[in-house]
Formats: C-alpha cells, structure tokens, sequence
C-alpha cells in the first residue's frame, strides 16, 4: 500500500503518538497503531520510535500501513435461521451473541461462516472477509439482517440503505420512564475522540436520525420501538443514551449490571426492501428472541 504521510500541525495536538494518530484516522483504533509503531511500520523524521514517542509540531510521520491479512474464512454448519431465501437475496434471523463477520482474531462461529456453509452463492464484492454482507448489526443485537447472493442484488440492496427506503424497525428495552408517547432523534454520531471504540453525538459527525414510539412502561423501564431513517454504527445505542434512556445491558453506553442480561436488549425485527430483480417490496417480521421475551415477562410481573 501506498504510503501515509502527515505533518503534526497545532490542530493535530500533541501527546503519544497513538493517540494523535487515532485522530487523523478514524478507521485507526490506538492498538493498532501501537502495533504498527512496534513493527517499524511507523517513521518520524524518517527515524524509528518508540511506542510512547511524543508527537511535537512539525514532526514529519510516514505511516507504512500494512496489507490486510488474507484469512482463510471456514465454512461452518451453524445451523443459522433463514427466513427467507431466492437466487437473489436472502433474510436471516441473527442470534444475539453471534458476530456478522470474520476479523484478525475472530475467524469462527461469524454470520459469514454460517452463510458459506448453508448458501450456495454469495456476491463477492465486499470480498473473502464479508461475502454477501451489505449491513451489519452488533453482535449482541438479534434480529434481521439482508444478505446478497450476487453482485446485481448486492448493489441494489446498497443502493436503498444510501437513499433511506429500507425498513428497519428494533425494539429496545432502556433505563427509565420516557413520558412522551413518541419522538424523533436527529443529531450527528461520530467517533469518540476520548474512546476511539466508541460513537458519541459530535457537531462533526454523520447525520443520522432515530424515530422512537413507546410500546410499554415498566417503572424505572420503557419498552421502545425504534425506526431507522439513518443507519450510523451504533445508532439507537448512542441516540437513546444521548436523551438519557440508555438501553438496559449495554455494556458500553449503559449503566452495568443492573438487569441479567447479558449484551444489549435490542432487537431488529422488522426488515422491509425493494426486490433487486421484480421490483416488488419485501418485508419479513421476526418476534424477540426467548431471551429477550423473558426478560419482558419478569419486568411485567413485577409491575403488577
């Protein structure tokens, strides 16, 4: 690959160089970057540093980003719940705990080793790492993701996220009693610069917008149904902590420990989209997992 170069500026700051590198790429986690600096894959002034160098102005930083590591993704019978299925698309019903695709360090039990071992095709454009995969939901969210078994059908199905005609309707559990019947939630989600593994509100950020209507009050609980106009990464977590009703069990955005439940009690169970091929809308609705239901049925009882 090409190689980065960048010059410390006063808008880049000072401090360690992970950290200030974290900033100039979003798509660079600090690990990363300490790895990088580790292997020699990081020059400043053309000199090799130390992974506790800290950055001064002026500094000249060339970045040998390193290839992607090629993985040999295994097809694995995982006995995944396909609601739906044609030679162009398929739906799938995701278990909660389960990751969408493989990545350094996690290369088995994914969505995408099931895929290979139960469908015949997968479009190829997203690559080996994530064959057919046109979105993606948290490994500890449930529910329905489409999936594209070719090219025609994948860039179609890409096409529909961009112009905001999917459905994609969730429903969340989340800390304390929302008065209002229903509301909606513009504000722009980017990457923490404090916590580069995590999304906040920024003025910088993506638009994204969450439309929420109250479907039942448990005291200090609201059961929720969200509605995506926009699909940033995180989205309902960060938009639902962001007007103080953080979803019960998020391990990131959510006070701890406070149900047992273990991940974040969200649910996509409504997915709707334009057929590739006829044109005809599609959409397919999925209850909540047993796990999630129960949960349910303990808040209730003890409400009465």
């Amino acid at each position: 690959m090409e190689p980065i170069e960048v010059v410390i500026t006063e808008e880049n700051g000072n401090g360690r160089i992970d950290k200030v590198l974290s900033t100039v790429n979003p798509e660079w986690s600090r690990t990363q970057i300490q790895q990088w600096v580790k292997d020699g894959a990081v020059l400043v002034n053309e000199h090799s540093v130390k992974q506790n160098y800290k950055v001064k102005i002026g500094d000249h930083i060339v970045i040998i980003e390193p290839e992607p590591e090629e993985l040999d993704i295994v097809a694995e019978d995982l006995s995944l719940d396909i609601v739906y299925e044609d030679e162009d698309v398929l739906v799938v019903n995701k278990p909660r705990g389960m990751v969408v695709h493989p990545a350094p360090g996690h290369v088995t039990g994914t969505l995408v080793n099931g895929l290979m071992y139960q469908v015949k095709d997968l479009s190829g454009i997203n690559g080996v790492m994530r064959p057919g995969i046109v979105h993606r939901i948290d490994k500890d969210t449930s529910g329905l993701l489409m999936v594209a078994k070719n090219d025609l059908a994948h860039v179609s199905l890409v096409n529909q996220l961009v112009n905001k005609t999917v459905t994609r309707v969730y429903t969340a559990l989340v800390h304390g009693h929302i008065p209002h019947d229903q509301g909606t939630i513009d504000a722009p989600i980017g990457r923490d610069v404090k916590d580069r593994q995590s999304m906040t509100i920024v003025d910088n950020g993506k638009h994204a917008v969450t439309h929420f209507k109250v479907l039942e009050r448990f005291g200090n609980f609201t059961l929720v149904e969200c509605k995506l106009e926009t699909g940033r990464t995180h989205q309902i977590r960060v938009h639902m902590k962001y007007i103080g009703y953080p979803l019960a069990g998020d391990p990131k955005y959510g006070p701890k420990k406070t149900i047992e439940f273990n991940g974040q009690a969200l649910h996509a169970g409504t997915i709707g989209f334009e057929h590739p091929r006829n044109g005809q809308y599609y959409e397919f609705t999925q209850p909540l997992p047993e796990d999630f239901q129960t949960l349910l049925t303990q808040l209730q009882n003890e409400k009465r």
